[in-house]
């Protein structure tokens, strides 16, 4: 995923305007990305993210079981709860911390689709 400095990998910018899309209180996971692009799979798209996806809605990108982002818990969660997102699990730990939240995938995953609605239709 090397380039000129300053440019950002085709393949990157792919996967980085995918997640740009994903509306409001929806979901995709890394292998749902790769599969919409065709192209890569999920740990292709979750290195991406890694180092290019600061600037995008970060959060809206997940594992499969759903579980936050090791070490953005607290920041994935606030965003969370700001969107929407269907949430399982209890958010009861001290200070409000995430404790066992995950994402609800089946409430909150979205496919690609137009309609960005909260019913979750899955690829």
């Amino acid at each position: 995923m090397d380039g000129p400095a300053g440019e950002l990998p085709e393949y990157a910018e792919r996967v980085l305007a995918v997640a740009e899309g994903i509306p409001p209180g929806r979901v995709m996971t890394y292998g749902d990305i790769a599969e919409w692009l065709g192209e890569g799979g999920p740990r292709q798209v979750g290195r991406v993210m890694a180092l290019y996806g600061g600037a995008v809605p970060w959060w809206r990108v997940v594992r499969a079981d759903g579980v936050l982002l090791p070490g953005h818990e607290r920041r994935a969660l606030e965003h969370y709860r700001r969107e929407g997102t269907p949430l399982r699990g209890d958010a009861g730990g001290p200070g409000g911390a995430p404790g066992d939240v995950r994402v609800d995938m089946r409430r909150a995953r979205w496919d690609g689709g137009a309609d960005g609605g909260a019913d979750g239709a899955a690829l």
